[in-house]
């Protein structure tokens, strides 16, 4: 009797370049491997680059649990506009003068944007509202309510550069960095969105770690494989 051979499984780290999906993404892994089934951890912006964690064969069980495993993202709030996806791919739909970022203005903001918070969904995200993607509604210019949830945000560091504010954080599954932007330009007087944005890990997994695009694609499928990592004590990635 011939046993089948057993189905590739493991967790990819990769380094998603700027401008492709995460769906695009998933794609290129399963042309690599030659598998459908191919899953990851949290969705990165077409804007956004850093970590993605798929998870290959039977490893997808646990993609529900990964999803809320804490996140730290790099990236740039830049004061003085906003645009209605809360990001630098939308178009601009409020302006005003940027604030001063002074130390103490920037270490109030921080402060505010700092512990458990009740922050405001993009129009544009995959959020479902009555079992339709929120996206889909934004672009059918639908009036859109106000959909809140509660995240937890930990600053790791900042830096002003008038108009924009670099920043590390660290935060819970489920986070909208945009969101944080948004707000906090309206806190500080002003208009803001988010201007740029990594992904620096996922739980225990960082992007130094993962293969770039570039990498992925001059690997050979067996290559591939051989970058496949097991799934360790459950979920905890």
């Amino acid at each position: 009797m011939t046993s089948t051979p057993q189905q590739p499984s493991g967790l990819f780290l990769f380094d998603k370049p700027k401008g492709i999906t995460s769906h695009d993404a998933v794609a290129l892994l399963r042309a690599k491997l030659s598998l459908q089934k191919i899953g990851h951890t949290g969705t990165l912006d077409p804007m956004a680059t850093g970590l993605l964690i798929f998870m290959v064969g039977s490893a997808t069980s646990g993609q529900s649990a990964m999803q809320g495993l804490p996140k730290v993202y790099g990236g740039t709030i830049l004061f003085g506009s906003e645009t209605d996806t809360w990001d630098a791919e939308g178009k601009v739909t409020a302006e005003a003068p940027p604030p001063p970022l002074d130390g103490k203005s920037v270490c109030g903001a921080v402060k505010s944007f700092n512990g458990k918070l009740i922050q405001q969904i993009p129009p544009y995200s995959a959020v479902r509202l009555n079992g339709r993607h929120m996206y889909k509604l934004a672009r059918a210019n639908q009036v859109m309510p106000e959909v809140k949830r509660e995240v937890e945000v930990r600053w790791i560091s900042w830096a002003a550069r008038a108009p924009a504010l670099d920043f590390e954080i660290e935060c819970s599954g489920g986070t909208y960095v945009r969101s944080i932007a948004h707000e906090m330009g309206r806190a500080l007087g002003s208009r803001a969105h988010l201007s740029v944005l990594r992904r620096l890990s996922i739980g225990s997994r960082s992007v130094k770690d993962a293969v770039t695009g570039e990498a992925l694609a001059a690997m050979s499928r067996e290559a591939a494989l051989a970058r496949l990592l097991p799934v360790t004590g459950g979920v905890n990635a």
